[in-house]
């Protein structure tokens, strides 16, 4: 399975999603102007990644800042991560979020209680 390698900007995160290496990560600013568009091969590569996932696979999101129409991509996503454990994968989200940050603190808390999967939060 390929791996995602996506170079952030100031409107698009990093993402990095590799089933090799075990490194699930997104960071920076998420507020693409076609919001499908960039998510689009993303959540096609983690329905695949599904399908024959890891038996432990740890997703770091490190956001600084996301839009409402990222947020329900990333829903999404956590959704999938969701799945993958019902399907009896072990499955960890962390959470990180600059210590100074209520609003992204907030959004960890929130999506913590949306989704039934280990939820850990990282302030630095």
């Amino acid at each position: 399975m390929d791996k995602i390698n996506i170079t952030g900007t100031d409107d698009v995160p990093s993402v990095i999603l590799d089933a090799s290496t075990g490194k699930f990560e997104m960071s920076g600013r998420s507020l693409p102007e076609d919001v499908s568009a960039f998510y689009k091969p993303i959540l096609d590569w983690m329905a695949e990644y599904a399908e024959n996932a890891n038996p432990k696979t740890v997703f770091d999101f490190k956001l600084t800042y996301f839009n409402t129409a990222s947020s329900k991509i990333i829903l999404d996503i956590l959704m999938q991560l969701e799945e993958m454990a019902n399907d009896g994968k072990e499955v960890l989200i962390k959470w990180h979020y600059p210590s100074d940050d209520e609003d992204m603190e907030e959004a960890g808390e929130e999506y913590s209680e949306i989704v039934d999967v280990p939820f850990e939060k990282v302030s630095y």
